[in-house]
């Protein structure tokens, strides 16, 4: 009897699973956007302070902007993976 009870608590937590993994990706994709925003609104206000350096922060600013970009991604497919699971 136990057991059975297990099956049917297991069958019904894929469904709380399946919204987790949507909040989950929803969240990563808010948090890069954010992330993303603070890196060029610093780079802004970095290359305004010192207009010599702009190649150099330009630069920086993109290589941070790619790895933000590519954790998020990852983190999105993490969680698409768990909703299909």
């Amino acid at each position: 009897m136990s057991f059975l009870t297990l099956l049917q608590a297991a069958a019904d937590l894929s469904a709380i699973g399946k919204m987790g993994a949507g909040l989950g990706a929803g969240i990563a994709a808010i948090a890069a956007g954010l992330g993303i925003g603070n890196i060029g609104k610093g780079a802004v206000e970095s290359i305004a302070r010192q207009p010599e350096a702009g190649g150099d922060i330009r630069t920086n600013m993109i290589l941070t902007a790619a790895f933000i970009e590519g954790v998020a991604l990852f983190a999105i497919v993490v969680c698409l993976l768990i909703a299909v699971a």
